[in-house]
């Protein structure tokens, strides 16, 4: 009983103490930043480091790497890369999002599900995702031809391009992706008002 009544008091305490600690400290990080100090934390990234990690690709790909694809080594690559395992043999099956509309090709494009090479506004879109985020677990170990390879698949199976397209830095640009100019575009936005307000989709 002695013992918790030496906690109940010393425990205030602790706790007073660490936030002065906690305040001193915060305002020495404000004057060091003032005066231009050094943290001491961290380093500055190479010019290798920095390449590394601009993957990022734009809509008019002018990012992408060399490279080339086809249908049928997406297909090839779809199930030698494992994807079958989440997404299913037929692409609408698996565990992890469906890849293939099951809506017809015709279907409004808003009706046709929440599917990657139909709602992209771009395709340079769909190969961006895939180069950054695929294989579960194994992200970024894809080659630039497998990338490819496996958007042209991805574009094939969802009635985007013909079976014998080959896509490549100069092609994949050029697709007419099936959502046009239908993508939801944000609204104006004013401060002190509800975000998103009119948002059409």
């Amino acid at each position: 009983m002695a013992l918790l009544k030496v906690l109940a008091l010393a425990l205030p305490a602790l706790l007073i103490g660490g936030a002065t600690g906690l305040a001193q400290s915060a305002t020495q990080l404000r004057a060091d930043a003032s005066s231009g100090q050094a943290y001491g934390v961290g380093r500055t990234p190479t010019a290798e480091e920095i390449r590394a990690w601009d993957i990022a690709i734009g809509p008019t790909g002018e990012e992408l790497p060399q490279g080339r694809g086809t249908v049928r080594e997406g297909a090839q690559l779809y199930r030698a890369k494992g994807c079958a395992g989440c997404h299913g043999a037929s692409a609408i099956d698996g565990k992890a999002p469906i890849l293939k509309s099951k809506a017809a090709p015709n279907a409004d494009i808003w009706a046709r599900g929440r599917i990657l090479p139909l709602r992209a506004p771009f395709a340079t879109t769909v190969w961006d995702y895939i180069n950054r985020a695929m294989p579960l677990n194994r992200e970024g170990t894809l080659t630039a031809d497998e990338v490819y390879a496996l958007t042209a698949y991805m574009l094939f199976i969802n009635d985007v391009i013909r079976e014998d397209e080959v896509l490549d830095a100069k092609s994949l640009p050029m697709v007419k992706m099936p959502i046009g100019s239908d993508y939801a575009s944000l609204p104006e936005w004013k401060p002190r008002t509800p975000r998103l307000k009119g948002y059409p989709h």
